[in-house]
Order: C-alpha cells, then structure tokens, then sequence
C-alpha cells in the first residue's frame, strides 16, 4: 500500500511516492524502510552508491559519554542499541555480512582528573545505558585488556572499557543495503544522474539528465550538497544552513584479533577490522582545498595511531582516503519535513555520528511522511536548523 499522493507526470508516465535524493547511509536506509512499507521507491545518486562520506573506512560506532543526559543522547543510545537488531534482519536477507560487531571502546586516561571523570561517568552510565533487559557498562580499569592496546605510556591513570560502542565496515553495509533494496520490484536506483532541481508546488524534481520525475514526497539525503539543493527551494538566510568538514583516514594490516575493542583517543580513532584490517581516522578539516586527497594529516594521524598502539608500528598502509561530512548548522543531524513544504523532507548534517543513528532517524522521518510524529531531539528538525540559519 502506498501512504503518499500518486500524482502523475505530465507526460502520462506514474508518479513514484518516495523519491530519494542522494545513495550514502541516510538515502540508503530511507529507502530500505519505505520500500518494505510499499511505497514506490525511486533513489537517483549522482556519482555511484557510497560515493560520498559514506564510502569511508572508519565504521566507528560511538556512544555520547553517559553525563549530563539529555534527548539527544538518549536518542543516540536507543538507536546503538536497536541497530545491532536491525543489522541482523539484514544479513538474514541478503546473507552478507557488514562486519558488526559490538566490540566495545577503550579511552586512555593520561591524567588524574581524567580518571576522577571517569569514574562519575561510570556512576552515570548505570543510571542510563540500559534498556529494559540489558545494561551497558562503563569500565574504569587500571591496565589494558591486552598488552600494547592501547600502550601503557598513553594510560599513565588507567582507561575506560565502554561495553556500549561498536564497529561495522562501512561499504559492507551499504553493499547490503543496495542488495536488499535490488530485491524489492517497486524500489529503482539510478545511478550517475544528479538532482537539479524541485518545485514542490508542483511535486516536480528536474534531474541533469534533462528527465522530470513527479513525486509524493522527495527526501533531500545527498549529504553535503543537500545543503545547497536546500538552498533552492528556501528563502536567502543569513548564514549558511550547513557545511562540509573533510575527514582523511587510512588502513592498516595488522595481525591482530578482530574481537579487539575500539581506540578513542584525543580525536583519534583505531578500528579493528575483520581480515586483519584496522581503520585509523579521522581529521577534522573545515577548510581544505582538495576535498578527496590526502596528505600530511594523515601521515601525523597514522603516527599518532602507531604510538598509541604500538601493536600497529610494523602495519603497512593498504588504502589512504578522504571524503568530506556534512555539519549542519546547528551541528545535530538535520531530519524530518521542511516547514514551508510539506512534500520535501531532509535527512542529512549527521557529521560522525551518522552511521550510528541514520536507521533511526530513517524510520522516524518516514513515520512522520506517514502522517505519524516526528520523534526526534528538537534539535535535530529542520525548523531548528533553520531558525539558527536566519532568514533575511
């Protein structure tokens, strides 16, 4: 059954409920949820699926620290959670794996008042990462699980064990993604074909291969750009709506165990992989000129990573990338129906957390073009955003 207005083309041809603008996590998973609900489903991606931020090598999944909660942590820890779920219908569906695993974190502690944090976090996280039938903890030890991860000299007063975080390889689950959604008749994914245009009087989208596509409601889910394709159906603002943060990471072989838990430290980010690969990232870069190269960065990070775990000092480098993520301007995910046009809704501004959250918010902003609620921190709705950009 199809919930949104099936109104047709001029030129005769059927109008598709959902159209989706952009082939990463966000498009790829709003997709997924509105074809299996029966909507006709049409996803154009200009470049190719995973193109973008999303094609990265990082898969980090990491919880907010368990203090001063609030609705927008809570909404994190329910949607880390309820991935791991998600995850496993997936698999059950296309029988690949995306290399999930919840494998934990591991936060250095280099000075004593670090240490007297964490030990309030860890009182905190009691309180809060738990669910009806499982609780997460929140781990101050005194040594490492296993030696030289991360090295002693990083963890002079200790480290954190967080039981909550977990890891998954970024292209496997968009490759599972788009095999689930080849798998549904009434889902079509054009690839190499950009987004023009939209008329949401009209509930017209004008692609650049010259095409009109009619459509119910149009989901803007092309990540950095879509902040610009915003642009064009918005009034002038005053600042601009969002904007794009580089990020270099890279790819080691290393022969060490997969089950070990994830490195976070000051910024840095050591990600154990299935196959022997471990994933270290990322920069964060608001000005860069070349926005897919890599350079010096990235060579100070993979240092920092080898110091930090000195298990990855002889691991050599099998891939270099760089992409850049969308941070809206209020630097929560920006998601849901856009307050002047009730037929476009954006799902997008994610930053790092994007993989971690994007299923979640995909079936809330399908709920809401449902006719349903919108469950979302207010600070994540598009009218948030756009009250922080200002209208001129």
């Amino acid at each position: 059954m199809a919930y949104a207005d099936s109104r047709a083309k001029a030129a005769g041809q059927p109008a598709v409920d959902l159209l989706v603008v952009g082939g990463g996590v966000m498009g790829l998973w709003t997709a997924l949820f509105a074809a299996r609900d029966g909507f006709s489903v049409r996803l154009v991606e200009k470049r190719t699926i995973g193109a973008g931020a999303s094609g990265g090598v990082l898969g980090a999944l990491m919880p907010h620290l368990p203090d001063r909660w609030n609705s927008k942590k809570a909404f994190q820890f329910d949607a880390l959670v309820s991935l791991e779920a998600e995850i496993a219908t997936l698999e059950a569906e296309t029988g690949l794996s995306v290399g999930y695993r919840r494998s934990g974190r591991l936060i250095p502690l280099p000075k004593p008042h670090n240490r007297d944090l964490a030990l309030g976090q860890a009182r905190d996280a009691l309180a809060v990462w738990k669910t009806p039938d499982r609780s997460f903890a929140f781990e101050v030890l005194g040594a490492a699980p296993l030696t030289g991860w991360p090295g002693e000299e990083a963890m002079a007063h200790g480290l954190v064990y967080d039981h909550l975080a977990a890891r998954l390889a970024p292209r496997r689950l968009l490759d599972a993604l788009r095999t689930a959604l080849d798998r549904h008749p009434n889902v079509v994914i054009t690839e190499g074909v950009g987004f023009e245009a939209v008329d949401p009087v009209a509930g017209i989208a004008r692609l650049d291969d010259g095409s009109d596509v009619a459509f119910g409601t149009c989901v803007l889910a092309a990540g950095v750009e879509t902040f610009s394709l915003l642009a064009a159906v918005n009034p002038p603002f005053a600042r601009p709506t969002g904007t794009g943060v580089k990020g270099q990471a890279a790819l080691l072989k290393a022969a060490i165990e997969p089950p070990l838990p994830v490195i976070f430290a000051d910024g840095l980010y050591i990600v154990p992989h299935e196959d022997g690969l471990v994933a270290v990232g990322s920069t964060s870069e608001n000005s860069f000129a070349e926005p897919t190269t890599t350079d010096d960065l990235l060579d100070a990070l993979i240092d920092k990573a080898r110091r930090m775990a000195p298990v990855l000092v002889d691991a050599p480098v099998v891939e270099r990338w760089a992409g850049v993520r969308p941070k809206a301007i209020g630097r929560e995910p920006m998601v849901g129906r856009h307050p002047d046009h009730a037929n476009v809704s954006l799902m997008t501004g994610g930053f790092k957390i994007s993989f971690g959250i994007a299923h979640k918010l995909a079936r809330e902003v399908l709920n809401e073009i449902k006719g349903g609620s919108l469950g979302v921190p207010p600070s994540f709705t598009v009218q948030a955003h756009l009250q922080e950009a200002g209208r001129v």
